[in-house]
């Protein structure tokens, strides 16, 4: 059976993040979230505890979505620590995936940042005018197996909640089996190597290594 990986970033919201997590229980699937500590509120925090629950990776994304490689590496490193403190906090475990913001990666950042890297098969949905119908098709005429595909929950995005309710069904019927990433690469029996980044857990050489 083909699996595939939903990763969702720049949440936690009380808007759309719960909707995403209504279409998952649903279907009675998972998927995996990279959070920007920054939206991280009393009330959005309890949308973590709900996905935490439900089995979901809770995953980091920075605290304010910057261009990485354009930092001092004492600004990647509170970027990055501070992220993954205020996850611990919610969650109680360290966050062991890292999706770095506009996917910007530099030989620096991988030396510094102890997570695998995770990049991802998207469908431009970061961009209002691509509709739900759009996304969808382009999600689905490149599914394959292993794959990690990268999607957005923030505050704004509906139509990424909507064009799920194509993705997930029709994936389904193609049948592939939703995972979270941590349990792709276990499934995959894949060990992620440092300086890699992620599009699928069966890629063998990266394009983004360093």
């Amino acid at each position: 059976m083909p699996i595939i990986a939903l990763t969702f970033d720049d949440g936690p919201n009380t808007v759309i993040t719960p909707q995403v997590l209504d279409l998952l229980e649903e279907h009675g699937i998972l998927a995996s979230f990279f959070l920007i500590a920054r939206n991280i509120t009393p009330e959005s925090a309890e949308v973590v505890r709900r996905a935490k629950a439900m089995g979901c990776d809770i995953e980091n994304h920075t605290v304010t979505h910057p261009f990485m490689d354009k930092l001092s590496l004492e600004e990647i490193r509170k970027e990055v620590d501070t992220c993954a403190e205020k996850i611990v906090a919610i969650t109680g475990e360290e966050p062991k995936f890292f999706r770095p913001p506009f996917i910007a990666v530099s030989k620096e950042m991988y030396d510094n940042i102890d997570m695998t890297f995770i990049c991802g098969a998207g469908c431009e949905d970061w961009i209002p005018t691509v509709t739900a119908q759009q996304r969808a098709e382009r999600v689905l005429a490149n599914a394959e197996d292993g794959q990690i595909v990268l999607l957005h929950d923030m505050q704004w995005n509906q139509n990424t909640v909507d064009a799920l309710k194509t993705i997930i069904p029709e994936l389904k019927k193609r049948g592939y089996e939703f995972v979270t990433v941590t349990q792709l690469f276990e499934r995959k029996n894949v060990t992620p190597q440092r300086g890699w980044l992620y599009s699928n857990a069966l890629q063998t050489v990266s394009d983004n290594r360093l």
